[in-house]
């Protein structure tokens, strides 16, 4: 049972009530302007500003699972989990300079679908689109869910299934009545209040601590009692140094840079870490699309800028917050024994997790623990929107279209609806599998590692390498996967050993020896050298079809002839060679989507909402029931908007595909990305 000061009060629930009011009521008035259309659903309208595009980043990233998992860590090891927050400062840079430019440039609204414009054939797209899917459904969604879940019931003891689902089906309407318009807007006030809760919290942390001073003298020493009863008791010197280490931080908790039998190895940090990051932050959806959705590539470096350093924070926002959490609930935080730690957190192998709710719970007076639920549910919904959004996106453009030849705008749009209601139902079906991993944080980190290196060799090669094919990025990616799932099975079909175990660990070698980070450096270097090689020794891709498609030629106004719709069109005029052969057709009743322009059928999408509902000639009245449906589902009649020209589609083109920018702008965000590396390089050197 909760004792009185851990209920919720009148306040609490006021402050939440007012969170959902002015977040849910901001976000759909924000989105009313773009729901309409495929551009404005999916790209929200690529009108957002920059301040805009950063929040997105940043919130889209800083999930619940990271007020957890960053807290729990830095209880559990210090400051070296931090390495995967600034580490990302690089990558933010390398995504606005590097891969948003040919992403814009090539007009793409999918990851998969800029490979499929890249590289031609179905193949590598689909492969990488159900792999998104898959990893948004079963790791993103299920460590936010597991993470909330804790937070929920470790602070407020809701029931934890209702309060999930609740929140699920809250993050569910934004995406689905909104789309993207309505997920960044509520990304940027729940940046706000992350940051302003979470602020809160580390000043009320640092002052009961006594200050920074304070947590360098006493973490190193912050131990339960536990764990000296557990030395006393042990029969084997050699057990009882082992459990006395266990218990104990690191003697590296304040370092970035740590030796190779650590938790963390330096080799994995500064070169595996940037692989999967790089995989994160420039060719996951969730992110890239955000930083598509800017009004211009200007505003869309700029977000990048201010989301890197936003990444400053969560150093001190949340890991040295979950180090102080330690320090001050040693005997909760810092259990050893495991019997005690099931009854403290409902948990055998340790309660590092809970050192953030507890600060919550102990520290935070009525109303604050409002705010700071309030804090929980924008990380878990700003996650939850972001992953909702963009899978519906991958799997309408990405796989719908290849199950519904030429479907028509207003299919697509229900279509990504319903896909979100159908990820609303597997999260809910998965939340009691989510309690069975012990160590969610990093099952989830190891998992990426498998599968993340080989998309990272990939895309850099289609990025920077023109003479990268087809042949040479699908049998890199098998390769990729078949080792990834090796490595994941071994990992699966063994038991690790826990620290200060008697038992002797029977694990192979690629387990025992090899760190997950290794193992991802191992993968990248083995796809990008079987990607070069097969590339070398296979047919090149004809540069009439690379135009704007690699960064070397980015700025091309040549024509160019879409690989994917000369695919397409020779599988066309198969089948059309097969029925003239069997039958005589009155006429071509081919249909053709007037939405796509520019160099392609997948090329940008515009849409005549007006088309989406009736003829202009032939409008009746639509019933009440209809009206709502229809806004429900995005679908609106612009009886205003006139039918596009073909030169003003070629000039909607040519603006949403433009990489100009003002010469003192330019300056502007080269300069100030200079400095973002160098606070960020400061930083690694000073925590090294």
């Amino acid at each position: 049972m909760l004792d009185e000061s851990r209920r919720l009060g009148g306040i609490d629930i006021a402050v939440i009530v007012a969170y959902f009011v002015i977040v849910i009521g901001f976000g759909l008035w924000a989105s009313l302007k773009n729901r309409g259309s495929v551009s404005g659903y999916f790209l929200g309208g690529r009108s957002m500003n920059f301040v805009l595009v950063g929040a997105s980043l940043f919130a889209s990233n800083i999930g619940s699972g990271h007020f957890i998992g960053l807290a729990g860590s830095g209880a559990s090891t210090g400051i070296g989990i931090a390495a995967f927050e600034l580490n990302a400062i690089f990558i933010l840079v390398l995504l606005g300079w590097i891969f948003v430019p040919v992403y814009i440039a090539s007009g793409v609204y999918t990851m998969p679908e800029y490979l499929r414009r890249r590289f031609g054939g179905q193949r590598i797209r689909v492969y990488l689109a159900f792999l998104a899917l898959l990893l948004s459904i079963f790791t993103k969604v299920a460590a936010d869910l597991y993470a909330g879940a804790i937070f929920i019931n470790q602070a407020f003891n809701w029931n934890i299934y209702a309060s999930i689902v609740l929140l699920l089906a809250i993050a569910a309407l934004f995406t689905i009545s909104g789309g993207l318009t309505a997920v960044i807007w509520t990304d940027f006030i729940q940046t706000i209040i992350m940051l302003a809760g979470a602020s809160y919290l580390m000043i009320v942390s640092f002052i009961a601590v006594g200050g920074y001073g304070n947590v360098l003298r006493l973490f190193p020493e912050a131990v339960s009692r536990g764990l000296f009863n557990a030395t006393s008791s042990s029969s084997s010197s050699v057990n009882d140094s082992l459990s006395a280490s266990c218990g104990r931080p690191p003697d590296t908790a304040f370092h970035l840079i740590r030796p190779l039998d650590d938790i963390l190895p330096w080799p994995g940090v500064i070169f595996g870490l940037t692989i999967s990051s790089t995989w994160y932050w420039c060719t996951d959806q969730v992110i890239v699309q955000r930083a598509l959705a800017s009004k211009d590539y200007s505003h869309a470096k700029a977000g990048c800028i201010l989301a890197g350093y936003l990444k400053f924070l969560p150093l001190w926002l949340l890991v040295f917050p979950g180090m102080i959490s330690r320090i001050l609930f040693p005997e909760e935080v810092a259990c050893v024994d495991p019997d005690e730690c099931l009854a403290v957190c409902g948990s055998s192998n340790g309660c590092t997790n809970i050192a953030y709710p507890l600060l919550v719970i102990r520290l935070l007076p009525s109303g604050a623990r409002g705010l700071m639920l309030a804090v929980m549910m924008s990380a878990l919904m700003s996650s939850l929107t972001s992953i909702f959004n963009s899978s519906s996106t991958i799997f309408t453009m990405d796989i719908w279209t290849q199950i519904r030849k030429n479907p028509k705008d207003v299919e697509l749009m229900i279509v990504s609806r319903v896909f979100v209601l159908f990820m609303v139902a597997v999260g809910i079906v998965w939340i009691p599998v989510v309690g069975n991993f012990s160590e969610l944080f990093h099952y989830i980190q190891s998992v990426s590692c498998y599968l993340s290196p080989p998309i990272c060799a990939v895309y850099l090669l289609a990025v920077l390498w023109k003479r990268t094919n087809e042949q040479g990025a699908f049998w890199g990616l098998m390769f990729g996967l078949v080792a990834g799932l090796v490595r994941f099975g071994l990992e699966s079909a063994y038991d690790s050993v826990s620290c200060g175990s008697e038992e002797e660990d029977t694990r192979p070698v690629i387990l025992k020896d090899v760190h997950y980070l290794h193992y991802g450096i191992f993968l990248f270097a083995a796809v990008f050298l079987i990607t070069v090689v097969v590339s070398l020794l296979t047919q090149p891709i004809d540069s009439v079809h690379l135009a704007r498609l690699t960064f070397w030629n980015r700025h091309s106004t040549d024509k160019r002839i879409d690989i994917s719709v000369l695919d397409e069109s020779k599988k066309k005029q198969k089948k059309k060679e097969k029925k003239s052969s069997t039958t005589n057709s009155a006429g071509d009743s081919t249909h053709t989507n007037a939405g796509f322009i520019g160099d392609g059928a997948n090329s940008v999408v515009t849409v005549q909402p007006f088309d989406l509902l009736q003829n202009n000639a032939d409008k009746k009245p639509v019933s009440w029931k209809r009206k709502v449906a229809n806004w429900i589902c995005g679908i609106e009649d612009h009886p205003e908007r006139p039918e596009l020209t073909e030169k003003e589609k070629e000039d909607l083109e040519r603006k949403q595909t433009s990489l100009e920018e003002i010469p003192r702008v330019r300056i502007l965000c080269n300069v100030n990305a200079v400095i973002l590396l160098g606070f960020g390089l400061f930083f690694w050197i000073y925590f090294a």
